[in-house]
C-alpha cells in the first residue's frame, strides 16, 4: 500500500490493541481492506485538537497511544468535559447523527490516532457484515455505558464519583495489559473534577483522605492502588471489570 505524505504505516494486524477496536473478529481479508482506508499520521502534541465542534465529520479516530479529553463548551466560554479516551478507544460516534462534530476533542499529551474516513468506512461496512458488527458494537456499550454512568452521577456522592473513576481508570489499564494498581494520570485534578462536576479543592480533598486511609497513594500524576476493596465500597459497587472507557458525568 502506499503511504501517503506525512503518515506513519503501522497495520493493524501488528497492532496491540486490535481486540479492543474495529478490527476484532475481522479474518484477513477483511482486515487488510480496513487496513488500506486507515490513515496514521504523525504524532499529536498535548493540547493540539482532532476536531473542534461544528466542523464536518470526516472521520473517526482510534487512539493507537496517549490519550484525549473531549468537551463542550457553553456561551459564556466554560469547558465541560465529557470523556476521556485511552488507547483502543474510538472517538467520533456522537458526530455520526448530525453528521458534523459534536464538540471538542484535545490531545492530554503526546498521541498518536489512526484516522478513519468515515465515507470509506460506512462504504466498507456494507460489504463487510462482521466490520458493521463491530461498530454497532461499539456504538452499544457507548450508549449503555452513557445511560449507566448518568445514573451514577445522580445517585453518587463526591467521594464515590472519584472512587469510581479511579477504579473504572484501573479496568481500563488491566484490559491493554498494563497495571491495574499502578498508574500515571495524564489528565489534572482540574481537568478530573471538571469531568465529575465537582471542584479541584474537593478533589484534593478527597486524595487527602484517600490516602490517609491508605487506600491509595498519591505521587504528582501516579497513583497507586493499594485498596481496592475499600474503593469499591465507597464507589458503591461490587467490581469494576468491565471493559469501558472512563467515567463520563
Amino acid at each position: 500500500m502506499t503511504q501517503k505524505p506525512g503518515s506513519i504505516h503501522i497495520s493493524c494486524q501488528n497492532c496491540g490493541i486490535s481486540q479492543l477496536c474495529l478490527p476484532y473478529t475481522l479474518d484477513t481479508n477483511s482486515l487488510n481492506r480496513l487496513d488500506a482506508i486507515i490513515e496514521r499520521k504523525r504524532p499529536y502534541q498535548k493540547g493540539d485538537t482532532l476536531f473542534s465542534n461544528g466542523e464536518p465529520l470526516h472521520s473517526l479516530f482510534a487512539v493507537r497511544s496517549g490519550s484525549f479529553k473531549t468537551f463542550n463548551v457553553d456561551n459564556n466560554g466554560n469547558e465541560q468535559i465529557t470523556s476521556f479516551h485511552l488507547p483502543g478507544d474510538l472517538i467520533g460516534f456522537t458526530s455520526i447523527a448530525n453528521e458534523t462534530y459534536q464538540g471538542y476533542s484535545e490531545a492530554l499529551e503526546t498521541s498518536m490516532v489512526c484516522e478513519i474516513p468515515f465515507n470509506h468506512l460506512e462504504s466498507l461496512s456494507r460489504q463487510l457484515p462482521a466490520l458493521h458488527k463491530q461498530i454497532l458494537k461499539l456504538m452499544s456499550e457507548e450508549i449503555k455505558q452513557d445511560q449507566h454512568l448518568l445514573s451514577a452521577v445522580n445517585s453518587k456522592s463526591a467521594e464515590s464519583r472519584l472512587a469510581t473513576f479511579f477504579l473504572e481508570l484501573s479496568s481500563r489499564f488491566m484490559i491493554r495489559g498494563l497495571s491495574p494498581s499502578e498508574f500515571r494520570l495524564s489528565m489534572t485534578r482540574n481537568e478530573i473534577g471538571n469531568y465529575l462536576g465537582i471542584t479541584v479543592e474537593t478533589v484534593s480533598r478527597i486524595l487527602s483522605r484517600f490516602q490517609k486511609e491508605k487506600w491509595l497513594k498519591v505521587e504528582g500524576r501516579f497513583i497507586h492502588i493499594l485498596d481496592e476493596h475499600s474503593l469499591k465500597r465507597i464507589s458503591g459497587v461490587q467490581a469494576v471489570n468491565c471493559p469501558l472507557k472512563t467515567v463520563n458525568y
